[in-house]
């Protein structure tokens, strides 16, 4: 069952007036670092856009970032703010069907890929669940989630954690860079 939450943002855009009338607002990572990383990125966001129950309300900077516990290219990261009708569990399986239409493959964790969606915060809610946590356990440790995260709504608070700001700090010296 879908409920209404409140994102714990700033004053609303005039953009949030676009969304279905009983939705949550729900932060998305985007990211890839095989094949055409960018197109990748920029078809997430369509198809984003294009999938049932939700309404890309906005969408961040493209950023490069050094891969982080791992090897490969730099990766093409983003930020996505939904409105969804979807409830949290069906959410992500539509994102994994996003990965999947780009061919990703999990051979092992932090392998590179071809396209990445986390669910980053959905609603107030706090979940864990045995296929989902959220607010996403590392997005206060990683500068290519918190910069674009923090371009988006600046004044957003991330459930359990506070104000996403004073992480930004800790993260540095992360190499981001927007392109």
């Amino acid at each position: 069952m879908s409920t209404t939450i409140n994102a714990g943002l700033a004053p609303a855009t005039p953009q949030d007036d676009k969304a279905p009338f009983a939705f949550t607002i729900a932060y998305i990572g985007i990211g890839a670092n095989l094949g055409d990383a960018r197109a990748n990125v920029l078809d997430a966001l369509d198809r984003l856009q294009r999938q049932p129950g939700c309404t890309l309300m906005a969408a961040s900077s493209l950023y490069r970032t050094a891969p982080i516990d791992s090897s490969g290219d730099d990766y093409i990261n983003a930020v996505a703010r939904i409105a969804t009708t979807l409830d949290a569990e069906a959410l992500l399986r539509a994102l994994q069907e996003i990965e999947q239409a780009h061919g990703r493959e999990r051979p092992y964790r932090n392998a590179p890929r071809t396209l990445d969606l986390d669910l980053l915060m959905y609603g107030d809610a706090t979940i864990n669940s045995p296929t989902l946590t959220v607010p996403h356990p590392r997005m206060t440790k990683r500068a290519f989630v918190l910069v674009p995260l923090l371009e988006l709504a600046p004044s957003i608070h991330i459930p359990g954690h506070g104000a996403a700001a004073q992480y930004a700090a800790g993260v540095a010296d992360q190499g981001i860079s927007p392109i």
